[in-house]
């Protein structure tokens, strides 16, 4: 429950001026299939006149859904968007996997087996809680500081074995949901609901190999991420229509969409001014009261500073004194 009700500036009819705060925010993005997150946020990018953009959480080419980008000083606050649940559907065909785990790569293993319906759903609660998952050799976890998709695509070039030079290691993530949406002899359709690190390639991989077949990824979307719904995002031909003008302000979110799920102290014109200038603050018994009644927390959690409900800075609590993580200039 949020400690203080903070009014949330949102989407509404009337642009804001564009010079005001309410430039920082975030848009959120329904990114169509055929472009990369970072073509979409350039488009972006240019729409507001070059402001600093960001997103948060790569969706690949193929998959179109939502893609949060934000602007000027909510790129920020991307690590609280980042580590979101989010949710997904994709389709799949059984018989084969490719390299990138979709229809992108080449195929590399063949399987004559079709699983059933009841077999599907007798496969899946293994793959919900904490599962341990192999992320694709396609992707952009790390590998001795490069991106694993770069040493892939080398390997490749050197017909050298990918999987083998990469090894990449399983690794802990949440599935809260698994469902079969559809399913027909040749393909299924499926919702997920997943936390932070999940690759629904590699779900659709795992989950074929655990049926004794072949599987990748032929469509995916993805419907939310944190606070942010497919059913709020706008085009980028929509987008287009109303960039480098003063209407396109009009679908900027507030930075505190993100960060109403942490707690938050309110200070005064002199307090806000001191920690903008980044000093430290000490707060009175009356602001840290209701962050104490929280009871325990873990002392690296940061805590939002507002001043007439707008966002000062991200701080660090240490007893009765708060000091700027991160100071929004706004």
């Amino acid at each position: 429950m949020r400690l203080i009700r903070l009014m949330i500036v949102s989407m509404t009819n009337s642009p804001p001026n564009p010079s005001s705060s309410d430039c920082h925010g975030w848009i959120v993005l329904d990114k169509p299939v055929g472009i990369s997150s970072a073509k979409a946020v350039a488009i972006v990018r240019k729409a507001f006149k070059g402001m600093k953009t960001g997103h948060a959480g790569t969706l690949d080419p193929l998959a179109s859904g939502v893609l949060p980008i934000a602007l000027g000083e909510a790129t920020k606050t991307i690590s609280y968007v980042m580590t979101a649940q989010k949710s997904y559907e994709f389709s799949l065909v059984w018989g084969a996997e490719t390299q990138t785990d979709d229809t992108e790569g080449e195929v590399t293993q063949r399987s004559d087996i079709r699983p059933s319906e009841a077999d599907i759903l007798a496969a899946l609660p293994a793959f919900t809680g904490l599962i341990q998952q192999i992320p694709p050799d396609y992707s952009a976890v790390k590998v001795a500081g490069q991106r694993a998709y770069a040493v892939a695509r080398n390997a490749d070039k050197n017909n050298q074995e990918g999987s083998a030079k990469l090894a990449l290691a399983a690794r802990d993530i949440q599935i809260d949901s698994f469902d079969l949406l559809s399913c027909d002899a040749e393909s299924a359709r499926f919702h997920v609901v997943c936390g932070k690190g999940s690759y629904i390639r590699s779900l659709a991989r795992d989950l074929g190999r655990a049926l004794g077949t072949a599987a990748h990824v032929t469509a995916l979307r993805r419907l939310s991420v944190g606070k942010f719904s497919v059913a709020d995002a706008i085009s980028l031909d929509l987008l287009d229509k109303v960039g480098q003008s003063a209407p396109a302000y009009s679908y900027i979110t507030s930075i505190l969409t993100v960060l109403d799920d942490i707690p938050a102290v309110a200070l005064n014109e002199v307090q806000a001014r001191k920690l903008r200038f980044g000093q430290v603050v000490l707060l009175t018994e009356a602001q840290i009261s209701p962050i104490v009644c929280l009871g325990s927390r873990d002392d690296s959690e940061a805590v939002i500073a507002v001043f007439n409900d707008h966002p000062v800075a991200l701080v660090k609590l240490d007893g009765m004194q708060i000091s700027p993580i991160r100071v929004l200039n706004l």
